[in-house]
């Protein structure tokens, strides 16, 4: 509409001076053109300026002026000069004014504004549509800009190449799959019945809203049928695998992408490096960054935005933190980048710190910042700073946003306020699949399985749809209970979904199947994936080690370097494990030693536990010993705990001794060894030295972990802990315990002397 202020005035000759060959047109109708609403204006000016029309040079110089007004308010002076000229009278052909207004109303973010005069246009053309359609698209209306590309066919305009990429900006936008692919089919109709050709600007959106709506594989049958790729398809290409979490396929496209010629572009080099992140892969990320300041596009935000995540993923914080001093002009983006950084890397001090400082730099915060900055809130335990974020974020509307609910769920959680946790679920009027997923996230990590498990059957109540971050928070509670039941109904959700090709999703089942004594299962699991990440082959290799199946971990191994899949330190701690446990000595020596020159990965201390367990088992315990005292660092309990371990099979009660000084000296608290060195001494008869250390037990007043099993009955799964009494029926259990005990008693059996009815049950606690 027109604004209510006297669009001239005596002020005004500056802005008229710009409109000059309009100044004797303005004169004659500035009466009829005052503080009214566009509506009004235009009923009071059809009737005085019927008649009007414009000479040549006004025509030009409006043609001219509205490709590129100043403002929002000249837009509307020419508004007015085209209402008086009759531009919108019934029986106008000519629509070219009409659609460059809407296009001018659309740039200046006044959608409605353009959509009035949209429908006052007698003759409507394909610019306008367009500009409609990219105004809803900006304003994130996806659902309207489809209906209304739908009207635009019912109206018999056939799109053109400038309309597809809207629409399916559209489609992807609102995650609409089947309406993208019904336009993709639309694109083919009219290519083959109207020759309309698609250009490369649509076959990219094409492949943009195939991957953002997750068929990759239909991104990348039209990226490989197009004839000529250039820059931009490559980076919709690359981009796509990112978006789909296929970081290998995106670096793989990258290599090729060189390999053909092209050289990538800053929007390339920034679509790639998250892939570096995810995959951990910091020497990548290094030389992308190297490109990046050979080509002079090191300072580009987009880059250096992406360069702090990558670096952020990678834990090399001393990095990320350097592009990001580098920095000239940081946005919110950058500073949201930092603070997830140093969150995602347990640095929460310095996370709360970094948003402190962005909010001294006068940045306002935004979704993204608040959502990067609650995590941290809730791991310091910072309550009432969460709270007052949460404030903030009602005030700001954000609360419609799913990933702030998902962050203040995780916030009140880790701060123990479960009901405030479940408030923002269960009252939210936005609620989405994310917050779910924090909340069974959160109830996994403290513990609490039933409500885990509970949250998990509501999804389907609020008509929302489970995804892949869903399975993967829910199988860890199956697995921790041992709830395999569950597990396979859930394992055949994601086969009916298709959620089970999500790579991570079946590393995961293979996790909870291992785990819970299914190695054939997961075995099977393994064997039908299409594709394997180094995650995939890292949780095999562990689950044949625990199950003490060395050869077939090493078996594995071979098949990783056959497919060219570089191993990490974790490779290397279920390898070194699996030799421990099938007594493959020097075969653990031999990756021990590749490890650190062939793959230059540094041991830790898990590694270091590794190899005295390994030597230790073999009864190697002289060569154990001396291997800890040339460790470059020193041991921790870890590594002491491994050597004390292998000391009682092997009755060498001397080294125990020496092991048990050195954890009862350095105070190292574990109760764990602290039983074992005891029992050691106990089965000696070492009565003095067993008693000083039951001593040290009681003075630092430490109690061994207790022993849990579980039972599923319905839906429920009722939790036993050795001398638990927490349970609702603790009282029948003992009542029926005492009835066994009495019965064994009757018919002779002995009960063993090291035992009491608290050792023989495992009563909730």
């Amino acid at each position: 509409m027109l604004c209510k202020t006297k669009l001239w005035s005596a002020t005004s000759s500056t802005s008229i001076s710009h409109l000059n060959p309009l100044h004797k047109f303005f004169h004659q109708t500035k009466r009829l053109i005052k503080s009214t609403s566009t509506q009004q204006s235009k009923a009071h000016l059809a009737e005085h300026s019927s008649s009007q029309h414009f000479s040549d040079q006004i025509y030009s110089y409006l043609f001219s002026r509205l490709k590129s007004p100043f403002d929002l308010l000249e837009a509307k002076r020419l508004h007015a000069v085209l209402i008086v000229g009759g531009v919108f009278e019934p029986g106008t052909n000519d629509g070219l004014f009409g659609s460059q207004l809407v296009n001018v109303y659309v740039r200046f973010g006044r959608l409605d504004d353009a959509l009035d005069v949209f429908e006052e246009m007698p003759r409507k053309s394909n610019v306008a549509y367009n500009a409609i359609l990219r105004g809803l698209v900006s304003a994130e209306r996806f659902s309207e800009a489809i209906d209304f590309f739908r009207w635009m066919l019912r109206e018999d305009i056939i799109p053109d190449n400038f309309t597809y990429p809207i629409v399916l900006k559209a489609c992807s936008g609102s995650n609409d799959l089947e309406v993208g692919e019904k336009v993709c089919d639309l694109i083919k109709f009219n290519e083959t019945k109207f020759n309309a050709k698609r250009n490369a600007y649509v076959e990219c959106a094409m492949i943009d809203m195939f991957a953002k709506c997750g068929s990759l594989a239909e991104a990348r049958n039209v990226f490989e049928e197009m004839p000529r790729k250039d820059l931009a398809s490559w980076s919709a290409m690359i981009g796509g695998a990112v978006h789909n979490g296929d970081s290998l396929e995106a670096l793989s496209l990258f290599k090729r992408m060189g390999q053909e010629g092209l050289k990538p572009d800053s929007v390339t080099v920034a679509s790639i490096l998250p892939a570096c992140g995810k995959l951990e892969d910091a020497h990548m990320g290094m030389a992308l960054q190297g490109f990046a300041v050979r080509c002079g596009f090191e300072s580009d935000i987009y880059v250096s935005n992406a360069l702090i995540d990558m670096y952020g993923k990678c834990m090399l914080l001393n990095k990320a933190s350097e592009v990001f001093c580098n920095i000239v002009n940081k946005d919110a983006v950058s500073w949201s980048a930092i603070i997830a950084g140093y969150s995602q890397n347990g640095e929460y001090c310095r996370s709360v710190e970094l948003y402190l400082d962005m909010s001294n730099a006068g940045i306002k915060t935004n979704v993204i910042v608040a959502s990067r900055v609650l995590p941290g809130l809730g791991k310091l335990k910072l309550l009432k700073h969460g709270k007052e974020m949460h404030g903030y974020s009602l005030k700001q509307g954000f609360e419609s946003d799913g990933v702030i609910g998902s962050a203040l769920i995780d916030m009140y959680m880790n701060c123990g306020t479960k009901r405030a946790a479940e408030n923002i679920l269960y009252t939210s009027p936005f609620r989405e699949i994310v917050m779910f997923n924090s909340m069974i996230a959160g109830y996994s990590i403290s513990g609490d399985s039933d409500s885990a498990l509970g949250v998990f059957r509501n999804i389907w109540k609020f008509d929302l749809t489970p995804n892949a971050v869903t399975i993967l928070s829910i199988l860890p509670v199956c697995t921790e209970t041992g709830n395999v039941t569950h597990g396979k109904e859930i394992h055949g959700y994601t086969i009916r979904t298709r959620i089970g090709e999500v790579v991570s999703v079946e590393n995961s089942l293979i996790e909870m199947y291992c785990k819970r004594g299914h190695l054939e299962v997961g075995i099977k699991v393994f064997n039908g994936m299409m594709e394997k990440n180094i995650v995939t082959y890292n949780t095999i290799i562990c689950a044949h080690a625990t199950h003490g199946l060395g050869e077939q971990a090493l078996s594995f191994f071979e098949e990783m370097k056959e497919l060219r899949m570089r191993p990490n330190k974790v490779t290397f701690i279920g390898l070194l494990s699996a030799c421990s446990h099938a007594g493959l000595v020097e075969k653990g020596w031999r990756l021990y030693d590749a490890m650190r020159s062939e793959y230059k990965i540094m041991p830790e201390r898990e590694h270091y536990s590794c190899m005295v367990d390994l030597l230790g088992r073999a009864g190697q315990l002289d060569r154990a010993f001396i291997f800890i005292k040339e460790m470059p660092v020193e041991p921790d309990i870890s590594v002491w705990g491994s050597l004390l371990s292998a000391c009682r099979p092997h009755n060498n009660v001397v080294l125990a001794s020496f092991v048990g000084r050195k954890i009862i000296d350095e105070n190292l608290i574990d109760p764990g060894h602290h039983m074992l060195l005891y029992q050691i001494y106990a089965s000696c008869q070492r009565w003095q030295d067993a008693s000083l250390v039951r001593s040290v037990i009681k003075e630092k007043g430490l109690s061994k972990t207790p022993g849990r099993s579980w039972i599923q009955i319905g839906f429920g799964i009722h939790t036993f802990h050795a001398r638990g009494q927490i349970h609702p029926e603790s009282d029948n259990i003992y009542r029926v315990l005492d009835l066994l005990l009495l019965e064994m008693k009757e018919k002779g059996d002995v009960l063993d002397q090291g035992s009491s009815s608290e050792d023989l049950i495992e009563k909730s606690g």
